[in-house]
């Protein structure tokens, strides 16, 4: 019996190994992975001021994991679930007409949000795009990563209009979706990145000529509009040894009369009060609100502290992003916005929470509506 056993777990054991080294295979093969910088690009982010030892660090001190137990923490992902961690079903959607979206006046500002962070905004006339992971599923290994909640979205990436840009804010795979950039490459004027994100971008078939890549503090210009790439404090890497090697950052879009703030991902820190010192008030701030642990808390913001960075960067309006889409996190679905509303209101902070597809144009009515309860 005790043979037989010992056979058995050998054989398991194998069989996981075999599985497991396939796995690795795939994934280093896959075209998810993205692209690998040059020692050339390598020697100007050394000049960037962030980059050390070969890779990006941020602006204070930020661990990845603060529980200090990498098995604990797949335990409790794995086997711990939060039972309310998905919706019972497809969440309410607004689908988007293409043909509205050509349909603007230069002063207005129009956001529309898809799940996640995946954003569209229309300011000074252009057509700028945020994060638009735009897939049902995301990386290279399926199976083991979340799964859009909803089948369909508000409006499929192939049917999107002409986007003057888009703004990544760094590489996770739930932020820069390769069969997302396949889709709408061709159709984009421009993508403005972080350092080390162009790499990606290349091996994917963007032309180099249509790519920037951008350190904090860096601008650039359209008609009417500034882009200007502004900290977070997060970290980023799509494979198994490339942790840190590519910027994250925050955006600020900025025309003759409005301004809009785009958190990205990351944990709550000083520089929310210096970009609302440096470039606010905003008008609208989208604010990263879901996701969030105790076990990853400086890289991630409790729904509070999203809150407070409105207020920190002087926002008029919040909008909370990164939710309603995929689960990643042990908390319930919708947690993220009860909490990020309750706060909102006990500091007197305009939110506005649309429905997926649901357009927000300043100076109109904010959609408020409670839909996620």
């Amino acid at each position: 019996m005790g043979n037989r056993l010992k056979k058995n777990l050998m054989t398991t054991s194998s069989i996981l190994g075999i599985v497991l080294v396939a796995a690795v295979a795939f994934v280093g093969l896959s075209p998810q992975l993205g692209g690998k910088p040059t020692k050339a690009d390598e020697q100007r982010y050394a000049q960037s001021g962030h980059y050390q030892h070969g890779e990006f660090v941020n602006l204070v001190p930020t661990s990845v994991s603060t529980s200090g137990s990498t098995v604990g923490l797949i335990w409790k992902l794995l086997f711990r679930k939060d039972p309310h961690a998905t919706p019972p079903g497809p969440l309410p959607l607004q689908p988007l007409d293409s043909l509205a979206i050509t349909k603007k006046t230069p002063g207005m500002v129009r956001v529309t949000w898809f799940g996640h962070s995946a954003s569209l905004v229309e300011m000074a006339g252009q057509n700028i795009l945020l994060d638009p992971m735009l897939s049902l599923e995301m990386g290279p290994v399926r199976w083991a990563t979340p799964n859009r909640y909803n089948r369909q979205l508000a409006l499929a990436p192939e049917k999107l209009p002409y986007i003057a840009a888009v703004l990544i804010s760094h590489d996770h795979y739930d932020h820069l979706d390769y069969e997302t950039i396949k889709k709408i490459k061709d159709k984009v004027g421009h993508f403005y990145v972080p350092l080390g994100i162009a790499p990606h971008l290349r091996a994917w078939g963007v032309p180099r000529t249509r790519i920037t890549e951008m350190n904090w503090g860096d601008s650039a210009q359209l008609p009417g509009l500034v882009l200007r790439c502004t900290p977070s404090r997060h970290f980023s890497g799509r494979g198994l040894g490339n942790r840190n090697s590519t910027l994250w950052s925050s955006w600020v879009l900025q025309s003759a009369t409005k301004r809009v703030f785009y958190t990205g991902d990351g944990g709550y820190g000083p520089h929310f009060a210096a970009i609302g010192a440096a470039y606010g008030p905003f008008d609208l701030a989208l604010v990263e609100c879901g996701q969030y642990d105790a076990d990853w808390a400086e890289i991630h913001m409790r729904p509070e502290q999203s809150v407070q960075a409105a207020r920190d960067v002087r926002a008029a309006v919040m909008l909370p992003v990164h939710w309603g889409a995929f689960t990643e996190a042990n908390h319930a679905w919708n947690e993220p916005v009860k909490r990020a509303t309750a706060e909102a209101a006990r500091l007197g902070q305009i939110i506005t929470t649309p429905h997926l597809g649901e357009p927000v144009t300043l100076g109109a009515a904010l959609p408020k509506e409670q839909w996620w309860k």
